[in-house]
C-alpha cells in the first residue's frame, strides 16, 4: 500500500474509476508491508518529532499544515470551518447540520450556561467559540497556533458582532495564560501536544479549570495492538498529513493520563463512526472542488488530501481509528456530583430520541395521519 500511495501522489501512476472504490477493495490488490520509506522516515524524522515537541517544533508543524490557505480547507470542510469529528443522527445528514448538532452537544455536556467563560484550546477557524457566545451566552476564549486560523476566526467574530464576548489568543498551548475558567473545551487538539507533554497538558487544563467546573476531550484515538494495516496508515498519516500528532492513542493511555492529572472521568462516548461519516462528507466536498485545487496547488495536493480523506473513511468504519467524546470534572470529594443524574450518554441519547422520532413520523405517514 505505501509504495502505491507514494507512485498515486507523485504523479508516477493513475488510478482508473472512481478511487473511492479502489480505496474501499483496497485488500484485493494491495498489501500492508513496511518498506525500506518507512525506516528511513521512523528514524530520521518520526523519533525526533516525538522526542523533542518544542515550542519551535510545533508552530513550524502547524504552520505546515494549518496555514497552507483558508480556500484549501474550505474547499473540504464546508462553510462551518470545522476540522473535527461532527455527530450524526442520520446517516444521510447533511454535514453543517451535524457539525451544529456536534457544537450543541458539547454545550449541552459542558453545561454552559450564560455568562460564563469557556476556554477552547485548539480552536480552529473559531466556530464553537463564536456558537457558545452567540448560541449560550457565555465568555469564550479560542486558542490556536495558526496565523490563518487565527485571522480567519478574528473575523469571523467581528462580522457576527460577538467581539465583546469571544476573542481568539494566537499563542502555543504552553503559554496560555494562567486565569480560571468556568468550563474548558480540546477538540481533537491534543494529538498535537504528543505523548512527550500530554499529561503535563491535562495538569495544565486541571490547573486552569475552576474547582466547580467541567471539561470536555474530544480525541482521536487508535484501537489497542499492532494492526498491519494501521501501522501504515498511521506512518503515512504522521508523514504526510499531521507530523507530530503522536498522542492518538488507545483510550486507556488518555484514561489512565486524565486520572493523573487530577481529573474524574464523568462518560466517554465512542463517535469513531461519526468520525467516518464525517470524513466521508470532506472527501465528497474535496472532490466536487478537484479543478479549484488543482488550479491553485497543484495536482500533488489534491492526490494527497484524496488519499487521506478516502482512506480515512475506512480505517474509522472498520474501528483501527476512532475518536472519543470524554468529559471530566477535577477528582475533589467537595465537587457536586448530583449534577450528573440523568445525564449519561447524551449522545446516545440524542441519537435514540431522534430515531424514535423519525420512526413516529414515518408510522403516521405510513397510515396517513399527516401528509407529505
Amino acid at each position: 500500500m505505501a509504495t502505491l500511495v507514494e507512485d498515486y501522489i507523485h504523479g508516477r501512476i493513475d488510478i482508473e474509476g472512481d478511487f473511492r472504490d479502489f480505496i474501499k477493495n483496497r485488500t484485493k490488490h494491495v498489501n500492508y508491508k513496511l518498506v525500506a520509506d518507512h525506516f528511513k522516515f521512523f528514524l530520521t524524522r518520526f523519533i525526533p518529532e516525538v522526542t523533542i515537541h518544542s515550542k519551535k517544533q510545533d508552530e513550524r508543524i502547524v504552520q505546515e499544515h494549518y496555514d497552507r490557505g483558508n480556500d484549501f480547507f474550505n474547499w473540504f470542510l464546508g462553510p462551518r470551518m470545522i476540522y473535527t469529528s461532527a455527530f450524526f443522527t442520520d446517516v444521510n445528514q447533511d454535514l453543517e447540520s451535524a457539525q451544529d448538532q456536534k457544537m450543541s452537544l458539547v454545550c449541552d455536556k459542558l453545561h454552559l450556561e450564560k455568562g460564563e467563560s469557556l476556554l477552547d484550546i485548539g480552536c480552529g477557524w473559531g466556530t464553537l467559540a463564536l456558537y457558545a457566545a452567540r448560541e449560550r451566552g457565555a465568555d469564550a476564549t479560542g486558542v490556536t497556533i495558526a496565523e490563518q486560523g487565527a485571522a480567519y476566526a478574528t473575523q469571523q467574530i467581528a462580522d457576527a458582532g460577538y467581539s465583546d464576548s469571544a476573542r481568539i489568543l494566537r499563542m502555543d498551548y504552553r503559554d496560555i495564560p494562567r486565569k480560571k475558567y468556568n468550563k474548558i473545551s480540546c477538540l481533537e487538539m491534543a494529538e498535537h501536544v504528543g505523548v512527550k507533554y500530554f499529561r503535563k497538558f491535562m495538569k495544565q487544563i486541571n490547573s486552569m479549570l475552576e474547582d466547580d467546573g467541567h471539561f470536555y476531550l474530544q480525541i482521536a484515538g487508535l484501537k489497542a495492538g499492532v494492526h498491519p494495516e494501521s501501522l501504515v496508515w498511521g506512518l503515512f498519516m504522521n508523514k504526510y498529513i499531521f507530523s507530530g500528532a503522536d498522542a492518538s492513542m488507545p483510550l486507556s493511555f488518555v484514561v489512565k493520563n486524565l486520572e493523573k492529572a487530577g481529573f474524574e472521568i464523568h462518560s466517554v462516548e465512542n463517535i469513531g463512526i461519526h468520525y467516518s461519516i464525517t470524513i466521508d462528507r470532506w472527501y465528497d466536498n474535496w472532490m466536487r472542488n478537484q479543478s479549484k485545487v488543482e488550479a491553485k496547488y497543484g495536482q500533488f495536493w489534491f492526490r494527497l488530501w484524496q488519499v487521506f480523506l478516502g482512506w480515512s473513511v475506512y480505517i474509522a468504519s472498520q474501528g483501527n481509528s476512532t475518536c472519543f467524546q470524554i468529559l471530566c470534572n477535577k477528582n475533589h470529594e467537595t465537587f457536586d456530583r448530583h449534577r450528573w443524574v440523568g445525564e449519561l450518554g447524551l449522545g446516545e441519547r440524542i441519537t435514540r430520541e431522534n430515531g424514535m422520532v423519525n420512526a413516529v413520523e414515518s408510522s403516521a405517514v405510513e397510515t396517513g395521519e399527516v401528509s407529505m
